[in-house]
C-alpha cells in the first residue's frame, strides 16, 4: 500500500451534501437565473462562473454564509477528517465555488488547505465580480483548464508547496471538474459520482469512510 500524505476534496457535494450556491440561490430567489445559466451550452465553463458570480451582486455575504451553513455536511466526514488529522495527514478543499464559503467550511471541518475562486466583496456586499483561480484558461476539458479552477494544477501546486510527490496524494470528487485531479493523483475516489466521473477514478464509492481503507 502506498504512504499516502494528502487527500484534496471537492467541495460541493463531496463534502456537503448537495451545492451552496443551489440552496442560497433558492432562498434568495435567483435559483430560474442560475438554472438558465448552468443549463445554456452558448459560453464556456469558467465563463459560466463569471456570468453566475453577478446573480450574486448586492447581496451581504453573511447572509449567504448564514444560509450555507444550512446544507448538511456529508456523513461520516467530520470523523474522517478528525482520523486523517490524528494520522498527520493533510487536507484540502478544491472547489469552482467562491472561497469564503468553502473558507468557513475549512475552519468547521479542520481542513488544511482551501483553493477557490475569490468573490469580490466590498464592505460585507457582494459586487458581482468574479476573480477566477484558474490563469491558463484552454480548451482542454481533461486536463481541467476549461474551468475557473483547474483541480489538477492546484494538486501539483500543493504537492510541490507541502514537499510531496502527486502519487502521495489522494483526490475525492463527484463532478466532471474534478476529473483532472482524480486522474492525476495516486488515487482518485469517484463519490456519488456520474459513470462519466467513475470511469476516470480508481475507486468509486457512496461510502466517505472509504477513505481510511488506505491509511
Amino acid at each position: 500500500m502506498k504512504h499516502y500524505k494528502l487527500v484534496i476534496f471537492d467541495m460541493d457535494g463531496t463534502l456537503i451534501q448537495g451545492r451552496g450556491i443551489f440552496v442560497i440561490a433558492e432562498k434568495k430567489s435567483f435559483i430560474d437565473e442560475l438554472l438558465r445559466l448552468i443549463k445554456y451550452d452558448g459560453i464556456d465553463f469558467y465563463q459560466k462562473s463569471i456570468e453566475i458570480a453577478k446573480l450574486s451582486k448586492g447581496f451581504n455575504k453573511n447572509e449567504f454564509l448564514k444560509i450555507f451553513r444550512t446544507v448538511p455536511l456529508q456523513d461520516f466526514i467530520e470523523d474522517v477528517i478528525k482520523k486523517l488529522k490524528n494520522r498527520n495527514i493533510i487536507t484540502a478543499i478544491a472547489t469552482d465555488s467562491y472561497k469564503f464559503l468553502a473558507d468557513d467550511l475549512k475552519d468547521r471541518l479542520g481542513i488544511d488547505y482551501v483553493f477557490a475562486n475569490n468573490l469580490i466583496i466590498n464592505n460585507d456586499i457582494i459586487t458581482g465580480e468574479l476573480e477566477i483561480h484558474n490563469k491558463e484558461l484552454k480548451k482542454d476539458f481533461y486536463n481541467g483548464k476549461i474551468y475557473s479552477i483547474c483541480k489538477s494544477d492546484v494538486l501539483d501546486q500543493l504537492c510541490n508547496k507541502i514537499g510531496i510527490h502527486v502519487e502521495e496524494s489522494i483526490a475525492v470528487g463527484d463532478g466532471k471538474v474534478d476529473i483532472s485531479m482524480l486522474k492525476k493523483a495516486g488515487l482518485g475516489i469517484a463519490f456519488n459520482a456520474s459513470e462519466e466521473v467513475q470511469k476516470n477514478a480508481n475507486i468509486v464509492t457512496n461510502d466517505m469512510r472509504t477513505i481510511l481503507k488506505y491509511f
